[in-house]
């Protein structure tokens, strides 16, 4: 069962999001990608031996968005399915969720979001600093899960930290000329390491291939105390367009066929298994259950108190 510590700690920081969420202001989304007051930074729940955190690096309101998802159904249906679900069809509202996961031995971020500014006050929130991080896992090489690992001054944001990545995915971008991996991965090199499918970043956390959305991305199963947490990074970005609908197009998707088959076969496989997942465009606190909805659909169950029993 999956259970929530409330340390004296875990009240503070939980209680502090409000007044830092007042500072954040509103309107235009600002540089560490919040838009407007946000009235939490943090959900932190425990997995067997594990303390995992989500972090809310940064919200913003997107518009025009069949021109993101959907790219290959009617705007009639794109419309229908949307009105079905309560949501509009002009515009979505994006997060960006990191996660750090504290096993007892070693604290692992995985991914470092849009800004090391959205990042570390999200961290803050959860009661560590850029220096507690001892891993920084990156699923994938896209800008808003690479964005923070530098400072607004060219320095690591986390100067203690090892790197790993997927093999496939380094070594894809490394030959891109992308610049953005060029100034914020790259420096990088010789402090990281380098991963397959099913291998180990450290005691109970494996990676999951899961191409598609880039050549080399990748998932990560979660596992302590006989309790699994799937941290399925961007297989699918939003939880109807994308989730719900999985051959549904998504311009995101660098390759969009092997993108629509990676997703089949993960929700089916958290489907059957009942695993609950952590996704990083999932609305916050980014976590939730995926159950069958027909031949070739899913539905996302958002979770509720299920992490606080």
């Amino acid at each position: 069962m999956i259970t929530t510590r409330m340390t004296r700690r875990t009240a503070l920081t939980s209680g502090a999001a409000l007044p830092l969420a007042a500072s954040l202001g509103s309107g235009p989304a600002r540089a560490d990608g919040h838009e407007g007051p946000q009235n939490a930074l943090q959900n932190t729940f425990e997995l067997g031996d594990f303390q995992v955190s989500t972090l809310l690096a940064g919200t913003r309101t997107v518009e025009d968005i069949q021109t993101i998802f959907g790219m290959n159904v009617s705007p009639e249906e794109f419309a229908d399915v949307s009105a079905t679900h309560f949501i509009p069809d002009d515009k979505s509202q994006f997060f960006f969720t990191p996660t750090v996961v504290r096993t007892g031995s070693e604290t692992v971020l995985f991914d470092t979001g849009l800004s090391a500014q959205g990042t570390t006050a999200a961290l803050a929130q959860a009661g560590l600093s850029a220096d507690d991080i001892d891993v920084v896992v990156l699923t994938h090489m896209h800008g808003d899960h690479i964005g923070g690992m530098t400072d607004a001054s060219g320095n690591p944001t986390y100067p203690n930290a090892r790197y790993v990545t997927g093999q496939v995915e380094y070594d894809h971008w490394a030959a891109a000329g992308n610049e953005g991996f060029d100034a914020k991965v790259r420096p990088f090199a010789e402090k990281m390491s380098f991963l397959g499918d099913g291998e180990s970043v450290a005691s109970g956390i494996t990676s999951v291939a899961a191409f598609g959305h880039t050549p080399g991305h990748m998932a990560y199963m979660l596992e302590s105390g006989g309790e699994q947490i799937l941290l399925m990074a961007d297989t699918a970005n939003h939880y109807v367009w994308s989730l719900a609908y999985p051959e549904w197009e998504v311009r995101f998707d660098m390759d969009k066929s092997a993108a629509a088959q990676t997703r089949k076969r993960v929700l089916g496989m958290l489907a059957a298994d009942r695993i609950p997942l952590i996704g990083y465009h999932m609305p916050f606190p980014g976590m939730g259950f995926v159950d069958t909805a027909g031949e070739g659909r899913f539905h996302y169950v958002p979770a509720t108190y299920q992490m606080m029993l």
